[in-house]
């Protein structure tokens, strides 16, 4: 066999051979959009490249602009859709030059304006094009692997680099210029111009087209529309090819299936200018010989398919299009209970009456019982296919009344359930289909019993982690909080990681993040234990440092072998200002509001669990009105690939990018690349500010027979400071019965504290005993005493106690009717 190989082919390797078969095994055309396409997914399987894109000048000729690009979204990337000739980019500089660029992560991080991409380090090629009367252009390939692009790689590139043919520019849009079934859209005006052949797919008479895109879109399934306007509206695309395949209803009330496929092109400055493509009819399409191809990738899908949905999921993507269906669905088999886990469209009209008497939420059921050729389908455990007008129950007739094709799917010896295909117009079932359906109903089966095992496993974890962790966040004032919880999906063990949010009085909240050792029970059991421990230290009133350091002895004290981080910040949402405490945790990220971020990598103590006499400082954090507090365990930003400093950088990078505006879309974000071979927890809050701040006072009250009557003095004057002209008696009553109340019953120092905010006063004594005062039940007209917290509660809205710092707090709060004023 080796005497075929050329002389000059043995010094090629055999990746770059393959490479050059595969280039001439290109049926289309040169210069046709297909085959710039298929170069470009060619480079990704024999060039080790992840993405692939091709950029040509524009029409005014200074901008190199995206052509079409193949491989990973090129925001991971930070690839733009357009590049200055005259700038610094690599794209440019390769273009101007004609020399291929290589350059690795050290190199992109040098270039002007770079910033760290979501994906982490990469490597990027740029390789100019042969010349042409569009003026050439530049082959761009980014890869992810160790070392970047070896030299196999470097030539396959370049192969595919002198391959490159554009398609002609896109002209005036003559319709007389396009090829048949096909439209040129406007962008900015929303203009489109069609040729006979697609008004007729769309069974319109060309008098009686106005020429707007909003005509045809009208004749739309109202389930396909969003995935339509997806592809004409500007906003929401970026220059290149798309494909997809929508219903239309036509004049007769009949469905169509069409299939779109639409280029946008750039105007001169890079933006998009013009949508161009064809639109046939999709049933024409059909391939006969391509069923191998389907398993394949289908076994291909489901090897990585964890979870039940993702099982569906897949099946879904593998046939409804390509078999044109109008809906599918797969249910699991429990008892004499069909268990729906997917069901294409979702949307309940879509499915027989059965069907929606029994939803329930995401996963609706129905009795097998009442659809007696499905149970018998099942109970024989072969392909069943039903042809239009064959009668059937109601419950399935309706699923398919063009056809119908019942997929037992076998695993282990028995059914694990069934998958249904259903056609609304006639539909006939070639040999080939048979052999596909019955293929994938196997591939289906097992995959099937293999995800639920996982998912049952998988949701008692999910539970146990549930109950540890907050329910919901409690609402802050002057500010928005939202927290994710990500458990690993490399293994079934219930992990460690807690959150909480703590509303303490004074308008103080507490953020809580930390990180049990390990992932088992006994983490869990322990991190429950820790979260409850540092939400009572924190309510008794503690400052930061010591509620840490409580909770270190407590760990201490138990008989674990386990130890736990922890990062804890106390914030003052009326001073803005916030103290954080760390436990051997990772440090706190602050967004401000002109978008720059810190990593605030504050002095901090040792992990909980490890030293009895352990010091946790306090350090302030700047806050202001728009700053966003990251808080996040070492799951997030550390693991195997990714070291911790860069992790860190990465989050902060992320923060900087994000919209502070909707917190929940920003955690989404963050966790979206998430390591999942750990668990992750992740708490943002951000800080908005009071909209009207506190006014407030404080006075040591001194133990001296006058003692009540300097209280009443200094509330005076702190009234008078703030513009009450006429001090209201209940406060100044208030003020002595509860100033009295401490000096009688306590020992030590008794604090005065006046809070004024929204014309509501909140009188507040302070002393060193934790013994809350007692309502009496009853009082005799010979008592002496026993009537000031009767009082107390007559005069006032509300009151209560609080503990602090091994003492107490009682407060009460009264309305002032009087308005605050000068």
């Amino acid at each position: 066999m080796t005497d075929v190989v050329s002389e000059g082919d043995a010094g090629r390797g055999t990746r770059t051979l393959r490479a050059e078969l595969a280039l001439k095994a290109l049926r289309t055309d040169l210069g046709s959009p297909e085959r710039l396409r298929s170069v470009l997914e060619q480079a990704l399987v024999y060039g080790g490249a992840s993405l692939a894109l091709v950029y040509a000048p524009g029409d005014r000729g200074d901008q190199l602009c995206l052509i079409e690009s193949a491989g990973v979204p090129r925001a991971l990337y930070g690839v733009r859709d357009s590049y200055p000739l005259s700038g610094g980019s690599p794209a440019a500089d390769a273009y101007r030059a004609a020399q291929p660029l290589w350059l690795g992560p050290a190199e992109l991080a040098a270039l002007p304006g770079a910033r760290p991409a979501p994906a982490g380090d990469h490597w990027l090629a740029a390789l100019p094009l042969p010349p042409d009367p569009r003026g050439g252009g530049c082959l761009v390939a980014v890869s992810e692997s160790p070392g970047g692009f070896d030299t196999e790689d470097r030539k396959c590139l370049e192969l595919f680099a002198e391959a490159v043919s554009f398609p002609p520019p896109s002209g005036t849009g003559d319709p007389e210029e396009l090829p048949s079934s096909s439209f040129s859209l406007a962008m900015d005006s929303g203009r489109v111009e069609v040729d006979d052949e697609m008004l007729e797919l769309f069974g319109l008479v060309p008098d009686d087209f106005d020429g707007k895109v909003e005509t045809l879109l009208s004749m739309a399934v109202p389930e396909d529309l969003p995935m339509l306007m997806s592809v004409v509206e500007a906003d929401h695309i970026s220059v290149g090819e798309r494909e997809l395949e929508f219903r239309i209803l036509q004049p007769s009330g009949e469905q169509r299936w069409l299939r779109l496929r639409a280029r946008l092109l750039p105007a001169a400055d890079g933006r998009p200018s013009r949508l161009v493509g064809t639109v046939a009819d999709a049933s024409k399409l059909r391939s006969g010989g391509n069923e191998v191809a389907r398993v394949q990738r289908l076994a291909a899908a489901l090897a990585t398919a964890g979870t039940v949905h993702d099982v569906g999921q897949a099946v879904v993507t593998a046939l409804r299009r390509p078999l044109n269906a109008d809906r599918i669905a797969l249910a699991e088999l429990e008892g004499d209970r069909l268990v729906v886990t997917v069901l294409d469209p979702p949307e309940p009209e879509a499915w027989p009456e059965v069907w929606r008497t029994e939803w329930r939420s995401e996963w609706p059921d129905a009795p097998v019982r009442t659809m007696p050729t499905l149970e018998a389908a099942l109970r024989e455990g072969r392909t069943a296919l039903w042809p239009a007008g064959t009668p059937l129950e109601p419950a399935l007739a309706d699923v398919g009344p063009g056809g119908l094709a019942v997929l037992p799917l076998p695993a282990g010896g028995r059914m694990a359930g069934a998958c249904l295909i259903g056609w609304d117009t006639p539909h006939d079932f070639g040999p080939d289909e048979r052999a596909l359906l019955t293929a994938s109903a196997g591939l289906a089966g097992q995959a099937l019993m293999r995800a639920h095992a996982f998912d049952a496993e998988h949701e008692l974890v999910g539970m146990l982690q549930r109950t540890l962790l907050p329910r919901r966040l409690p609402p802050l004032p002057g500010a928005e909080a939202v927290a994710r919880y990500l458990p690993t999906t490399a293994g079934l063990e219930v992990g460690g990681d807690w959150y909480d949010v703590i509303p303490l009085p004074d308008n103080h909240v507490a953020l809580v993040i930390g990180d049990v050792q390990g992932h088992n029970a006994q983490a869990a059991t322990l991190m429950g234990q820790m979260r409850t421990a540092l939400r009572a230290y924190a309510v008794e009133g503690h400052p930061p440092d010591v509620v840490v350091s409580h909770a270190n002895r407590l760990l201490m004290g138990m008989e674990t072998d386990l130890f736990a981080t922890c990062c804890y910040v106390d914030v003052d949402m009326a001073e803005g200002t916030a103290w954080c405490v760390r436990a051997g945790h990772l440090p706190p990220v602050l967004r401000h509001p002109d978008g720059t971020t810190d990593i605030v990598v504050t002095e901090g103590g040792p992990p909980l669990g490890v030293i009895t006499q352990a010091d946790f400082p306090m350090s302030p954090l700047p806050l202001q009105p728009g700053t966003m507090i990251a808080l996040t365990t070492d799951g997030l930003v550390e693991s195997a690939e990714l070291e911790l400093d860069d992790g860190l950088d990465r989050l902060a990078g992320q923060l900087a990018a994000a919209d502070p505006a909707h917190l929940g879309l920003v955690a989404d974000a963050l966790l979206a690349d998430a390591n999942r071979s750990d668990d992750v927890a992740l708490l943002l809050m951000r800080y908005d500010g009071l909209d009207l701040r506190p006014l407030r006072e404080s006075w040591t009250v001194w133990r001296v027979p006058e003692a009540v009557r300097h209280a009443r003095r200094f509330t005076r004057r702190a009234l008078r400071g703030w513009g009450v002209r006429d001090e209201p008696d209940a406060v100044l009553l208030v003020v002595s019965e509860l100033v009295t109340n401490a000096l009688v019953h306590t020992e030590g120092q008794v604090r005065l504290d006046l809070t004024l905010i929204n014309n509501r006063m909140r009188v507040a004594v302070v002393d060193a005993s934790p013994r809350s005062p007692i309502k009496p039940t009853s009082i005799g007209w010979e008592a002496t005493g026993g009537r000031g917290i009767l009082l107390v509660e007559a005069l006032s809205a509300t009151w209560g106690t609080v503990p602090v710092s091994g003492g107490k707090q009682v407060w009460a709060e009264l309305p002032l009717i009087e308005p605050v004023g000068d």
